[in-house]
């Protein structure tokens, strides 16, 4: 059975884990990752569009300086887009998030598993753990790249607002980011918190092994011979 202290540790691990799961999945089901504003113009006006979306599902929606703007649109990110690069950058960017997702799980059977047990073999201890957490933290950041790329340098809002609103020309588009996307940045920091809970433990492993062994090395050895 392991000592209180480990399990303690181990069981603080699982927390921030389960932690960085549940994020996770709070991000994949939201919309609030970018919010785009896109100056346009048409035969009779100017005006904006603003277009707000996530991974999966989003919102747009349109003001115009002169006329009727049309009604809010919700679509599915997917859905719309075409056979194009923006769409294969998507998808590779969910891909990543949901590796993230898996490895996470994972950090949080291990962690809990070692809180009960002491298991035998290197890679179920911290090893996996550690394993676990540095793939999840760089499957999360190449998401967030991934992400940033396709929508700065791959122009993915512009697209989307073109096959929305064809009949318009785009002059021009600023971004903002949302909570979602921000929230990245707290299972990042989640995964380090967990790897540095299991140094800790490890280091203080380590000192109790090293006090046991000064005993024996400063006896007599009459003593150790009797």
């Amino acid at each position: 059975m392991p000592t209180t202290k480990k399990t303690l540790m181990f069981l603080s691990s699982f927390f921030t884990s389960v932690g960085s799961f549940i994020v996770i999945c709070s991000i994949l089901g939201t919309q609030a990752w970018i919010t785009s504003t896109i100056a346009v113009r048409d035969s009779a006006s100017n005006g904006s569009i603003f277009i707000t979306y996530g991974l999966f599902h989003g919102e747009s929606s349109q003001e115009l300086s002169h006329g009727l703007a049309e009604s809010n649109k919700h679509f599915a990110v997917l859905g719309i887009l075409n056979n194009s690069s923006q769409r294969t950058l998507h998808l590779v960017a969910i891909l990543f998030l949901v590796l993230s997702l898996f490895t996470s799980l994972l950090s949080s059977g291990f962690t809990c598993y070692n809180s009960i047990s002491n298991p035998y073999q290197t890679f179920l201890g911290p090893m996996g753990v550690y394993t676990w957490n540095g793939l999840s933290a760089s499957f999360v950041f190449v998401t967030m790249i991934l992400f940033v790329a396709n929508v700065q340098s791959n122009h993915l809002s512009e697209e989307l607002s073109h096959l929305l609103y064809p009949a318009i020309t785009s002059k021009g588009t600023t971004h903002s980011y949302g909570y979602s996307f921000w929230l990245i940045l707290l299972i990042i920091f989640l995964n380090i918190v967990t790897v540095i809970i299991i140094i800790f433990y490890q280091k203080a492993r380590y000192q109790r092994k090293q006090e046991q062994r000064k005993p024996m090395e400063y006896a007599p050895r009459d003593g150790i011979l009797f």
